[in-house]
């Protein structure tokens, strides 16, 4: 059994996948459903989501997505790493005029899920949102908020400590990929 800091540490922003490994219907479902479970500000609910495990609806997501901003000579994972699922996060604006926390929580509830099936994902708010709007003809009221990618990793990402106050992640040589965390005693003010 996991503990939930094992699952926080497995559950890293992935954005190279084995593709030929899919993610069912059903797991995604079980994804969703611990985000419903999750606390919403006001009890409000007022998330929506897009399912996508179909590779030609994947490779439609995928053209609407900007990958790793600090990577700036990386267009993204290649035919084979790319995901092999996205869940399409929205506001539904009939529900509630502000989703306030609420996309955060969900997803990292949605993620902790995949992490505790042996999967990885990213988070992505560089979104072409009008265009992915038009692909999947999404009504005017519900409002993309993000995309979600999900897959098996198959890349290593470690955590490491900031240095000279460098928060960019980075991949070496051998394509690990490197992420900064501040320390404990930088983030608690009042610790003795």
């Amino acid at each position: 059994m996991n503990t939930l800091k094992e699952l926080i540490l497995r559950n890293r922003s992935y954005r190279r996948f084995d593709e030929s490994h899919a993610v069912s219907r059903d797991d995604l479902l079980e994804m969703i459903d611990a985000a419903r479970c999750s606390a919403s500000a006001r009890n409000a609910q007022p998330l929506k989501y897009i399912l996508s495990n179909d590779r030609a609806l994947n490779a439609k997501i995928f053209s609407c997505l900007t990958w790793a901003g600090y990577l700036e000579d990386w267009p993204g994972p290649a035919k084979g790493e790319r995901p092999a699922a996205y869940i399409v996060q929205m506001h539904d604006t009939t529900l509630a005029t502000d989703y306030y926390c609420d996309d955060g929580i969900a997803a990292q509830s949605i993620l902790l899920t995949a992490a505790e099936k042996g999967l990885g994902g990213c988070i992505i708010a560089s979104v072409q949102r009008e265009t992915l709007t038009e692909i999947l003809n999404i009504p005017p009221h519900l409002r993309i908020i993000q995309v979600i990618a999900i897959g098996k990793p198959a890349e290593q990402v470690v955590l490491e400590p900031v240095k000279a106050g460098d928060i960019k992640y980075w991949r070496d040589k051998h394509g690990v990929h490197h992420v900064p965390k501040r320390p404990l005693e930088e983030l608690v003010i009042n610790i003795e």
